[in-house]
């Protein structure tokens, strides 16, 4: 069985004050880590991103009440 977790109450201020930042790998592939508010990364991508674009719609469409921080070109 699959439980949706969103229906669970969750401290949406909370989360809106973590941060995900979008960054290149090592082999030039786009990425985000999620930073919680102390600093800490608490989630990464599984996957490299060869379009920045494509990262980004990942991280919104997973984390909508975050604020994105991106790493220039």
């Amino acid at each position: 069985n699959i439980k949706n977790l969103r229906d669970k109450d969750i401290n949406v201020e909370s989360a809106k004050k973590e941060k995900i930042e979008l960054y290149k790998d090592k082999k030039g592939e786009w990425r985000w880590k999620r930073i919680a508010t102390n600093g800490n990364n608490v989630g990464a991508s599984s996957e490299g991103y060869v379009k920045k674009s494509d990262c980004l719609d990942n991280a919104q469409r997973q984390f909508v009440e975050c604020e994105i921080l991106e790493e220039e070109d």
